[in-house]
């Protein structure tokens, strides 16, 4: 009997082991787009003033926020961004994404069947007039075609930088090597969040990318873009003097680069709150703490 006993609990405590945690449950994803409108973001398109929705770029259709470009004659370096107006620090991010029709003429090369979701990025307010990209981690969409094979959930650097097994990673752009993907199939972008220590970035629920410690470079990462160049920051001595800060929190922003894009599902779980169990806010799932925002009855 003791030996079956024995037997019994060593099993029962492998399989314990083998046995993947649960999903936690009750977990309160906040949708941050409300499917009829731009209400809550914020437009930054380069040459044009904050919340210009020049030639229409952005707008909303069957329930999907629409990158453009049918209202443009030709492409003369627009970038454009749609910032929510709410920063977070620690959180998990997802959307599904697809490419439609054709890159506007005068895009660059490489923002064909391209787009991307930026992550601690600075505000639509604070971009120079002139700037065409923010401060922030993108997380790079591309697609593939006959012509092209291309990974996609990328990481590029726009004024930032980060590290990949204990080093720093000096490239502009940082390859996934994930699955190929056409232009016509909807793919889900999934990034997990943890403020300036751990990021994760998943496509169609595989982890593509892992880095930490984002911090502002200072310069454009790649020897071959800087702030002087291409009117990428309209105040590059402001950035010049946060060289090496950690970027522990900021916007998140979807991308314009002048091939057509949706967007549709776009949604956050905030993973920082009130973390006292007396609470009646109290979030299991949360892993940094803000007890300032605890409720008690």
């Amino acid at each position: 009997m003791y030996k079956f006993c024995f037997s019994l609990y060593a099993l029962l405590l492998l399989a314990s082991c083998d046995t993947p945690k649960p999903i936690v449950s009750g977990e309160e994803w906040e949708s941050l787009f409300n499917n009829k409108d731009l209400t809550g973001w914020d437009i930054k398109i380069a040459g044009h003033d904050l919340n210009d929705n020049f030639n229409n770029t952005f707008y909303v259709k069957d329930s999907m926020l629409v990158v453009d470009y049918s209202g443009y004659e030709k492409f003369t370096a627009e970038f454009g961004h749609i910032y929510y107006n709410k920063p977070f620090s620690y959180y998990k991010v997802r959307l599904e994404y697809q490419f439609y029709g054709d890159q506007l003429t005068g895009g660059p090369d490489y923002a064909r069947l391209n787009s991307g979701i930026m992550m601690h990025s600075q505000s639509a307010a604070s971009l120079g007039k002139e700037q065409t990209f923010p401060v922030s981690l993108e997380m790079q969409f591309l697609a593939s075609d006959s012509a092209n094979k291309r990974h996609t959930g990328n990481l590029c650097t726009p004024g930032t930088l980060v590290s990949m097994n204990g080093k720093p990673a000096y490239d502009h752009c940082i390859d996934s090597k994930s699955k190929y993907y056409n232009p016509d199939e909807w793919v889900t972008a999934e990034a997990i969040v943890y403020g300036d220590s751990v990021i994760h970035q998943i496509i169609n629920g595989d982890t593509v990318l892992t880095y930490e410690k984002p911090v502002v470079a200072g310069d454009f990462v790649n020897t071959a873009f800087n702030f002087t160049l291409g009117g990428f920051a309209a105040d590059s001595a402001q950035w010049i003097q946060k060289k090496n800060m950690p970027l522990t929190t900021g916007y998140i922003a979807l991308q314009a680069e002048s091939h057509p894009v949706k967007f549709r599902k776009i949604e956050l779980l905030n993973l920082e709150g009130c973390m006292d169990k007396n609470a009646t806010n109290y979030k299991s799932y949360y892993i940094k703490a803000d007890n300032s925002k605890c409720t008690y009855k």
